[in-house]
C-alpha cells in the first residue's frame, strides 16, 4: 500500500526490564473519579469519561513544554492501566484479566480553557487533549506487581508536595472503570487508561521539575520546558 506521505510513528511507552515497546492504541481517561478532587474543583462526584489522542504520550524523557492558549496549566497524577487484550461488555470479575501493566502518568489540563467549557457546556478537547498531555512512566508488567486494588500515590513540585492520596480512594476502581468503558467501546490491546487524579492539583510554571510516584509501579520525572 502507497500512503500520501509517511504515516506517523507509533506511539509508544516503555517495558521496564523488557527490550519490547507497548504501542498506543487510544487513551481513555476519567474525570472525578475521586470525591475530594471532584470537591475542590466544586463538581459532583460522577466519574466522566473523555479522550486523549494517542500521541499526546510522552514517554520517559520526551519533552513536556509548556502549552500555548492558556495561563493556568495543571497537574493531576493518576493510575496508567495498559491493556493487552479487550472486547465488549468484559465484566468486573474479568477486568484485570486483560490488564498488561500499569504506569505513572500525569494528565496535563489547561484549567482555564476547562473552566469556559464546563461553564458553556462545552466540550473538553482544548483543555484536555493537546499535544504532550499525558507523560507517562514505563510500564510495570502487572505479573510483577499483582492487583493493585490499594497503593500510595504521590506528585511533588520542585521538591513540595502537592497530591498525597492513595489509590483505594477511588470512586470507580479499575475493574469497574473497565467494565463500564467496554459497555461503551469495543477496548483493545493497546488501550490505555487514566484512571482520575486525586486532590491537591495545582499549577505549573516553566521550569518547575514534577515528581509524580505509585508504590509497586514507579515513578516518573519531567520538567516543564519553557
Amino acid at each position: 500500500m502507497t500512503y500520501l506521505f509517511e504515516p506517523a510513528d507509533v506511539p509508544a511507552l516503555p517495558i521496564a526490564g523488557r527490550a519490547e515497546l507497548f504501542p498506543v492504541r487510544r487513551i481513555f481517561c476519567v474525570g472525578k473519579n475521586y470525591a475530594a478532587h471532584a470537591a475542590e474543583m466544586g463538581s459532583d462526584v460522577k466519574a466522566v469519561f473523555f479522550m486523549k489522542p494517542a500521541d499526546a504520550i510522552v514517554p520517559p524523557g520526551g519533552p513536556v513544554p509548556y502549552p500555548p492558549g492558556t495561563n493556568n496549566l495543571h497537574h493531576e497524577v493518576e493510575l496508567v492501566a495498559a491493556l493487552a487484550s479487550g472486547g465488549r461488555d468484559i465484566s468486573k470479575d474479568a477486568a484485570l484479566d486483560h490488564v498488561f501493566g500499569y504506569a505513572v502518568g500525569v494528565d496535563l489540563t489547561r484549567r482555564d480553557l476547562q473552566a469556559e467549557a464546563r461553564e458553556s457546556g462545552g466540550p473538553w478537547e482544548a483543555s484536555k487533549s493537546f499535544d504532550a498531555s499525558a507523560p507517562c512512566s514505563a510500564l510495570r508488567p502487572a505479573a510483577d506487581t499483582g492487583a493493585l486494588s490499594s497503593a500510595a500515590i504521590k506528585l511533588s513540585v520542585n521538591d513540595q508536595m502537592r497530591q498525597d492520596a492513595d489509590i483505594a480512594d477511588m470512586v470507580l476502581p479499575l475493574p469497574a472503570i473497565i467494565a463500564q468503558l467496554s459497555a461503551l467501546f469495543t477496548l483493545a490491546p493497546g488501550d490505555v487508561i487514566f484512571t482520575g487524579t486525586p486532590a491537591g492539583v495545582g499549577p505549573l510554571s516553566p521550569g518547575d521539575k514534577v515528581h509524580a510516584s505509585i508504590d509497586r509501579v514507579g515513578a516518573l520525572d519531567f520538567a516543564i520546558e519553557r
